[in-house]
């Protein structure tokens, strides 16, 4: 079989992303450790609303966050419509803005997500904690390589954060690599 750049095109253009594809799935069932515990049970319309990113392990996107706001709003099919809004950068620097769709996973417990940034890839969401009162909570993925810990009031008392941030380590997320992300005083972005 003769190859040319007919050849060579067919495989750059067809083969190649189904191959991609097929290492990223195979890369992801590789996975060493048991995912982290959820909550018991989310109240999910009660969960829906602003919380304030106070700090944990973030996605290469997330750089020099300030002022994070993550918004989930549940739709009548049953989806939430996520949006991450913060600065980057400072307290005042540009802002930027994520979207996303998540879906109920487990609809025993409503702990378990998947969240879609892009289709048809759909990565794993876990309610890790979360306050009797709706007050705090920490989100986060299966393979313990990012997590989110978040509030409904955007100056978290330092103490209740460390509180999360232990929990989170004895859950074993590496907390060496939290980062904490400051809110503009006195300001509440809530929508």
């Amino acid at each position: 079989m003769r190859t040319g750049p007919s050849s060579v095109w067919f495989i750059m253009k067809y083969i190649q992303p189904v191959l991609l594809i097929v290492l990223a799935i195979l890369a992801l069932g590789c996975a060493t450790k048991t995912p982290p515990r959820t909550v018991p049970q989310v109240d999910l319309p009660r969960f829906m609303g602003d919380w304030y990113v106070q700090g944990g392990i973030f996605t290469p996107f997330e750089k020099d966050v300030y002022n994070g706001v993550e918004t989930y709003e549940l739709d009548d099919k049953g989806r939430i419509q996520t949006t991450y809004t913060y600065n980057q950068g400072s307290l005042d620097g540009k802002e930027k803005t994520f979207t996303s769709v998540a879906f109920v996973h487990n609809k025993d417990t409503f702990a378990e997500w998947r969240i879609q940034f892009f289709w048809p890839l759909r990565f794993p969401y876990l309610v890790l904690d979360l306050a009797p009162d709706y007050s705090t909570t920490a989100v986060g993925t299966d393979d313990y390589k990012y997590l989110w810990i978040m509030s409904r009031d955007p100056h978290l008392p330092e103490t209740k954060y460390q509180a999360i941030a232990t929990a989170m380590g004895e859950l074993g997320f590496d907390t060496s690599k939290f980062v904490r992300v400051q809110h503009t005083p006195g300001v509440d972005k809530s929508r």
